[in-house]
């Protein structure tokens, strides 16, 4: 049987899942004694068009079924499966190498997604096994959730909430489970990384203070040590609603990196809200030295410096990102349950400003349906200044379930 006879049996499998099994499963969930069911579907259509080569069209679909389960005081168990399966052939994901071909990050997967126990009693969690880490807004640890396969972490999370203001996070990480899968030589890092955080709630705003101590065995140009300190406050003056931002990271050399460097990430952002309708401008500066730029291997990169993902991997001049976001949310629309439309423009340039790297637009409207299902259309506009990242459109058509 060839790869694609297989690979279209599991797309059909999985689609007649993800068609079927949703009315069902709710069902049993009502009848469940102590568990919690886990079900999340995601169809979507990609296309990208890149200068330089052929364009890309991929159908994918994503299911995910788990299991949580207390099985006594204080104790609960989890486990989840992922599958991905590719409903056509016509792009290349980097498993399935296609010369000359636009890649779409969404090779083809089936794999335990989250395996955990998690104990809790007052104000300590400890979850332990492969889970799902996303720390502040994912800009250093996250789980990639807009590619089909998530990644996950096979950890060590120990959390303690001291007070209503104060609270710790530590993590010990063994192993990376990528979004490129089991089959992709890049798919898993071997892992000794240590990640710690305080967060304090005051009277100025909620700060987060972080150390990431990234060594990867198999990925060693990505170990890194960071340090950093975040800051957010929000204030509300009738009929406004004011939202403010900065963080500021040193980043250098680590484990067995064989690179020495210092480098710096700045970011600030403000926003302002009026009944539907949002107004944000933002920057960020991710600082470079000529051989290499600042590094956030374990972050959802495709939700910073646009959707076009020109730059997952930091440019050796880096890379500042000045931008701007309108949002307009319908919460009672003819049909369905909310809509929220949101328009974005980047404009990037090296770190200190003096090469011209591109614009960008992106937009997305978002409707939920129900509770459980809902519809997108997202598109990205790159158009690019230096040879070294050219011009690319992306559009993304997604249904989406989730119980």
């Amino acid at each position: 049987m060839t790869n694609m006879t297989k690979g279209g049996i599991a797309a059909a499998a999985l689609a007649s899942v993800f068609l079927c099994a949703p009315a069902a499963l709710a069902q049993q969930q009502a009848t469940t004694n102590g568990g919690d069911l886990i079900v999340d579907g995601r169809l979507r259509y990609e296309h990208v068009e890149q200068d330089g080569l052929t364009d890309a069209n991929a159908v994918t679909l994503r299911l995910r079924l788990g299991y949580e389960q207390e099985l006594f005081e204080h104790f609960k168990v989890l486990g989840e499966l992922e599958g991905v399966a590719l409903l056509n052939d016509d792009f290349a994901d980097t498993v399935r190498t296609r010369p000359g071909q636009a890649v779409v990050l969404d090779p083809e997967a089936f794999e335990v997604n989250r395996l955990q126990a998690q104990w809790t009693h007052g104000g300590l969690t400890a979850t332990v096994g492969r889970q799902r880490i996303i720390l502040n807004n994912a800009r250093f640890v996250g789980n990639v959730g807009f590619r089909q396969n998530e990644q996950t972490f096979d950890a060590l999370r120990l959390g303690y909430r001291a007070s209503e203001r104060l609270s710790f996070n530590y993590i010990y990480v063994d192993r990376v489970r990528r979004i490129l899968g089991d089959e992709s030589a890049n798919g898993e890092w071997g892992s000794d990384s240590h990640i710690g955080q305080v967060d304090l709630k005051t009277g100025i705003g909620d700060f987060s203070g972080y150390a990431l101590l990234l060594d990867f065995e198999n990925a060693a140009a990505q170990s890194n040590q960071t340090y950093g300190l975040r800051w957010a406050r929000a204030v509300t003056a009738e009929p406004y609603r004011f939202n403010l931002g900065a963080e500021f990271a040193a980043q250098s050399d680590y484990g067995n990196n064989p690179a020495s460097f210092d480098l710096n990430y700045y970011a600030a952002n403000a926003s302002v809200q009026r009944g539907p309708w949002r107004f944000g401008v933002g920057g960020e500066v991710l600082e470079g030295n000529g051989a290499r730029g600042f590094a956030t291997p374990l972050a959802t990169l495709h939700a910073f410096q646009g959707w076009a993902d020109v730059f997952l991997t930091t440019p050796v001049d880096g890379v500042r990102d000045l931008n701007a976001t309108v949002t307009w949310t319908d919460e009672t629309p003819p049909f369905g349950r909310a809509l929220t439309l949101t328009g974005r423009y980047h404009d990037f340039a090296s770190d200190g400003g003096g090469t011209d790297l591109g614009s960008e637009f992106d937009a997305v409207a978002n409707l939920r349906l129900n509770p459980r299902w809902s519809v997108e259309a997202k598109a990205a506009f790159f158009d690019g200044d230096d040879p070294r990242f050219p011009d690319r459109d992306k559009l993304w058509l997604t249904l989406e379930y989730s119980l």
